[in-house]
């Protein structure tokens, strides 16, 4: 055993307690903002476990877990689901629907959080149950809306911090296409900056044999999204981890028509904020350029805006040698560089300026076939994913509050 005192008879049935749980939030996902079931259940646990919590936005709670003086540690999961329909097969696949955008969509969690908050919850149970092996305070995130990256600046401006003991570092992890029971981390910056935009090109309309009569937002938008491209190939050096995706394009009716409109949405991810401030002013240079060369116009739309995940070199080393301990040095994989995907874990702890130390885990059987987050088809191993997760949140929580 290592110093989370939990065997491999304890482990599975804390985990088998909790698959009916993990299971039932899986067949119901909500989208970001909409999780009012989900958030619901979570409270009842906490009132079952008889955790103090509260809300501070719509769909946000935070729990209190006291036992006795010493440090405050804080550890956040994330709770949404993803429009997208379902394909894994699983007995308990999701087979509901919601409205996104005056829209019916399926929805899924399609990036694992429902392993998340299951987890979190199932480590809280073991911890109330053992108070022996811990003391001091844990604030628990169950954090809404991370994939519209909305949710946790909403929490920090519901007064979460005001409300809560301040933490001396905000902790967390994040299911991925790995074998269960590996971890993967890295120090300083884990994942990408990330921006999203609604571009609206505005021109003239004209009957499509009058082109001359026209100025043509679709071939306006159409230049605009090839010399985008040339961000990554041109305006910054290789390598340097820019993405820049085109998403969406809309405009017209009918093909005899030249519109005086086209919509399209941009996805930016850069590594840093010096190269997201660099890339930021290039796209609107490009834009405000096309759209200059034929008269037409553009407004720039902010979507949404995802703020770093730097984990602290000096916490990530202590995050690192707890799971060492407990899963092998082996299974814990140090990533030689960051991940273009986005989080917005980081601002809690950039809003009261304390560390981060964000790591994956594992929740597919080995040899399984490599399913990224996001897919229709992203199903871990529900028991393989509950174990890796609640053996490496008390780990690293023991590693903190751990017997003196």
């Amino acid at each position: 055993m290592t110093e989370t005192d939990l065997d491999d008879t304890d482990l599975d049935e804390l985990v088998a307690r909790w698959l009916p749980f993990y299971e039932d939030a899986h067949r119901h996902p909500e989208l970001s903002g909409q999780e009012v079931r989900t958030t619901t259940r979570i409270e009842a646990e906490l009132d079952r476990l008889g955790v103090e919590h509260f809300r501070v936005s719509e769909t946000g709670v935070v729990g209190v877990l006291h036992n006795g003086p010493g440090e405050t540690v804080a550890f956040r999961a994330d709770i949404d689901g993803l429009p997208v329909t379902e394909e894994t097969g699983l007995p308990y696949a999701s087979t509901d629907r919601a409205e996104l955008n005056g829209n019916e969509v399926g929805v899924m969690h399609a990036c694992g959080h429902d392993t998340h908050f299951t987890s979190l919850l199932a480590t809280v149970e073991h911890l109330r149950t053992h108070p022996e092996l811990w003391a001091g305070t844990i604030v628990l995130l169950f954090q809404p809306a991370e994939e519209t990256g909305s949710g946790a600046a909403e929490m920090i401006a519901g007064g979460v911090w005001d409300r809560a003991p301040r933490p001396s570092v905000v902790l967390g992890q994040h299911v991925m296409p790995l074998e269960i029971g590996m971890t993967a981390l890295k120090a300083q910056n884990l994942m990408s900056l990330a921006d999203s935009f609604t571009v609206t090109v505005r021109g003239k309309q004209a009957h499509g044999s009058q082109p001359n009569a026209a100025i043509d937002p679709i071939v306006t938008s159409a230049s605009m999204i090839m010399k985008l491209q040339t961000i990554v190939s041109r305006e910054v050096a290789p390598g340097a981890g820019v993405v820049v995706t085109v998403g969406s394009i809309a405009g017209g009716t009918a093909p005899n028509i030249i519109p005086d409109l086209c919509t399209f949405t941009v996805n930016i991810r850069t590594p840093d904020e010096r190269t997201r401030e660099s890339v930021l002013a290039a796209l609107r240079r490009i834009l405000q350029s096309e759209a200059e060369a034929v008269r037409a116009s553009v407004d720039i739309g902010e979507l949404n805006r995802f703020p770093r995940c730097y984990n602290d070199p000096e916490q990530t080393t202590v995050v690192v040698a707890a799971l060492s301990e407990e899963f092998g040095a082996d299974q814990v994989l140090r990533m030689p560089a960051a991940a273009t995907g986005s989080e917005d874990v980081g601002a809690f702890a950039d809003a009261i300026d304390v560390p981060l130390v964000y790591w994956y885990f594992g929740g597919f059987p080995p040899g399984a076939p490599t399913i990224s987050n996001h897919s229709p088809k992203f199903g871990p191993d529900g028991p393989g994913a509950l174990r890796t997760g609640v053996s490496a949140a008390l780990a690293v929580l023991l590693r903190y509050r751990g017997r003196p």
